[in-house]
């Protein structure tokens, strides 16, 4: 509780933060001169709002799936909800419909949650539905190189560059919306298996010995992470590594018990994404750095880092 309680404090802080911060300078937020609103509460709040949404869309959905998979490095990308949510863009872009990524975004993830838990209901243990989601990831691949060989529109592909680079810049109260409402969904779905993460602590068949529907534990998360995902990705485009280094971040002080890790990974993602996108949009560049390139240069190391002690642990998580 103290953890949430301090990771809230440290996400309002960054919210404050992102309201003054910018490269307009804003000596008083709340300055009632049509400047001053326009640029802080058209502009910067929707923006900041969504980044804390997206990063704890996407936090939660790997504090998910890394319980299920009893796997630090799990997120959304094992599975192939992001990979599939990349997809459904792509075609959007490459064939004119680009106005329309968003949705396709989230259809496909959707999709992909549905392939995940049809081909994994009688899957026995996490590394059946990894192999399902690696096969689905390479699927997706392959698709994406076909629609971009196949499209018609190539004056759309540099749009789909800037997608695929993640960004919140430009977003709305009707993004916030979007992603706020699929966040929703996903955290109630979580929650709900959040006994049956707890259970599989104690391994598959202990699970089941004390009545934990293992089943229905899958199909939650599997759900759950896909709105997390479908929606971070509708909004934001394609942002990495927050899924694995939000969770890996408040580990060592909330402990390995999956249902206690959700809201703090949570609420750490939001907070490490918001501080990325200030710090983007402060850097001293002609171009604006893109915040899933910011992303992958904060969570490249993280990600280094857990695999380094995972081997030097012999590989247990």
């Amino acid at each position: 509780m103290r953890l949430s309680l301090a990771l809230t404090a440290l996400s309002l802080c960054a919210l404050f933060a992102a309201l003054w911060l910018g490269p307009a300078p804003i000596a008083d937020p709340f300055a009632g001169d049509v400047r001053t609103h326009t640029i802080v509460w058209e502009v910067r709040f929707p923006r900041a709002l969504t980044a804390w949404l997206v990063g704890a869309a996407l936090g939660l959905s790997g504090a998910a799936l890394q319980g299920l998979l009893r796997n630090p490095l799990a997120d959304s990308g094992v599975l192939g909800l992001s990979g599939f949510a990349a997809l459904g863009a792509v075609i959007a872009f490459a064939f004119g419909f680009a106005a329309f990524a968003p949705i396709a975004a989230l259809l496909f993830a959707l999709a992909a949650a549905m392939l995940v838990t049809v081909l994994g209901w009688r899957a026995r243990g996490p590394a059946s539905l990894v192999l399902i989601g690696v096969g689905l990831s390479s699927l997706s691949g392959g698709l994406i190189a076909l629609a971009l060989n196949l499209a018609p529109n190539p004056g759309a592909l540099a749009d789909l560059v800037n997608w695929t680079l993640g960004s919140v810049e430009g977003r709305s109260l009707n993004d916030v919306a979007l992603v706020g409402g699929l966040l929703a969904l996903g955290a109630v779905l979580v929650a709900f298996a959040a006994r049956g993460l707890q259970a599989l602590t104690l391994g598959e068949e202990a699970a089941a010995a004390i009545g934990a529907d293992l089943g229905r534990t899958r199909v939650l998360v599997v759900l759950g992470a896909a709105a997390c995902t479908g929606g971070a990705t509708a909004v934001a485009g394609v942002i990495g590594f927050v899924g694995i280094a939000a969770p890996h971040l408040v580990r060592a002080i909330a402990g390995h018990d999956p249902a206690r890790l959700l809201l703090p990974s949570a609420l750490a993602g939001g907070a490490l994404l918001v501080c990325a996108d200030i710090a983007v949009r402060l850097l001293p560049t002609d171009a604006e750095l893109k915040l899933g390139v910011a992303a992958a240069l904060i969570g490249g190391p993280v990600f280094a880092l857990i695999a380094a002690r995972l081997a030097g642990r012999g590989g247990d998580a």
